[in-house]
Order: C-alpha cells, then sequence, then structure tokens
C-alpha cells in the first residue's frame, strides 16, 4: 500500500471542502484544513485567508499535495470579488506551494469552462467560458500549466459539474435537464479529490472534467479522470446530495 499523503484543502469548511476532507480521512490521508473558518472533522484546521502570502507558505511546511478548492463559488463582482479571491489568491496560493515544495497541486476549476459545446467536452475541448467567473478559472488553469513547466510541479484541473451549496439550487436541477447531467454530488467530488492524490500516474499538467452519472445525456466527459485517476462516479441526481 502506497504511503500517505500530507494534503492542504485550502477552502475546507466549504460545500465541496468537508466532502474531501471526509473521504481522504476516510482513506487515511494526513488532511490539514485551511479556511475562513474551523472545519469540521479536521483536527488540524487552520484559520486564514488567500490575501496572507506568509500564513499560507507557513500552513504549506512539510505538505506534499495542495488541493486549492478556495474562491468565491460563482459569478461575481469582478473588481471587489473575482479579482482578489480568485486570481490574486490562485497565485498567493500556488506561489506559496512552489516555496514550500509542493510536489502537485490539485486546483477546483469548472464545468462552465465547457457550457457553451461542443459536448461532450473533454480536457482537450476548447474552453467555452459561461461568465467571468470561468474566465478566471482559465486563468488559474494557465497559471498551473505555467508552474508545472517551469518548476517541475505536477498541475491537475479538474473541471467539476455542479455540486449545490443551497437548497434553492434543487429547484434549478428539478427544471434543467443539463443540470441533472452535469451534476456533481458531494460524496463523488470527494472521491475525485481522493483519487487526484492517490494517484501513481505521471503527469506534468492536466485537465479533466468530473461529474457524477448522467441522467440521460453526457455533456461532461469522465473518461480522462478515469484513465488518469481511476474514478468512477457512483451517485446520480439526487443521489448524495
Amino acid at each position: 500500500m502506497p504511503q500517505p499523503k500530507s494534503v492542504l484543502v485550502t477552502g475546507s469548511a466549504g460545500r465541496v471542502g468537508q466532502a474531501v476532507c471526509k473521504e481522504l480521512r476516510v482513506r487515511g490521508q494526513r488532511v490539514r484544513g485551511w479556511d475562513l473558518k474551523a472545519t469540521p472533522g479536521v483536527d488540524d484546521a487552520r484559520i486564514g485567508g488567500l490575501d496572507d502570502p506568509g500564513k499560507l507558505r507557513e500552513a504549506m511546511t512539510g505538505v506534499e499535495v495542495l488541493i486549492h478548492l478556495a474562491a468565491v463559488p460563482d459569478e461575481d463582482d469582478f473588481v471587489t470579488k473575482l479579482l482578489p479571491n480568485n486570481i490574486l489568491g490562485v497565485y498567493h496560493a500556488f506561489e506559496a506551494a512552489r516555496l514550500s515544495g509542493v510536489k502537485r497541486v490539485v486546483f477546483a476549476s469548472t464545468g462552465q469552462l465547457g457550457h457553451h459545446g461542443p459536448f461532450p467536452a473533454n480536457g482537450s475541448t476548447p474552453p467555452t467560458p459561461r461568465n467571468l467567473y470561468a474566465s478566471a478559472k482559465m486563468f488559474a488553469e494557465g497559471a498551473g500549466q505555467a508552474y508545472a513547466h517551469n518548476y517541475g510541479m505536477q498541475f491537475l484541473a479538474l473541471r467539476l459539474g455542479w455540486c449545490p451549496r443551497l437548497k434553492s439550487d434543487h429547484a434549478v436541477f428539478e427544471r434543467d435537464a443539463f443540470s441533472r447531467d452535469t451534476y456533481l454530488s458531494p460524496g463523488d467530488a470527494g472521491r475525485v479529490f481522493a483519487c487526484a492524490v492517490e494517484t501513481e500516474q505521471p503527469f506534468t499538467f492536466e485537465v479533466c472534467f468530473a461529474t457524477s452519472k448522467p441522467v440521460e445525456k453526457t455533456y461532461f466527459s469522465n473518461a480522462e479522470a478515469r484513465a488518469l485517476l481511476g474514478y468512477e462516479p457512483q451517485d446520480r441526481w439526487p443521489e448524495g446530495v
């Protein structure tokens, strides 16, 4: 059995973050959290924001894998929200990882980069960003590619399906087939990130989509996540919600 890895999860107190931390702990990985508030179920939970590169670097001491989830989670004001968190914050996180000797970065990108097709989209499909939020994720993917090739780090961008955070989101799923077919359950989110930590397949920079099982039609292909990570979704809307 491979030795457990030391993993820092930023955004660990969020909807996806808690699911990821739970799955990693179940699998015996050594988990450290990072968020603006304490992370339930994580003993080593650090408190801080993406605007403090010194604390971020301190939190990455001894870390082998960074899972970077912390971000404004959807479209918002660009200057006051997206720019400081989803662009400058990405730089602070990736730079802290480089300076701390982190070998692998797994980044939560978005299926909104495949929002306009062509379908089924995969990691090689040219991105079609839905909005400025998705465009900021394009910056992060580009930055990750530069870090991977310039500094010998492994970088994986997971373009995630929609993992609902609010009860009001459920009404959208009930009336919208695209949302149901691009659903990502919390359990499957935890599984795909855990697979990204555990994979021993060699890679430098890769982009994979990750969703649960579609109800009717495949819009985002899991084929690359399956081949590289061994990821197999277990849920289908509304399972696991």
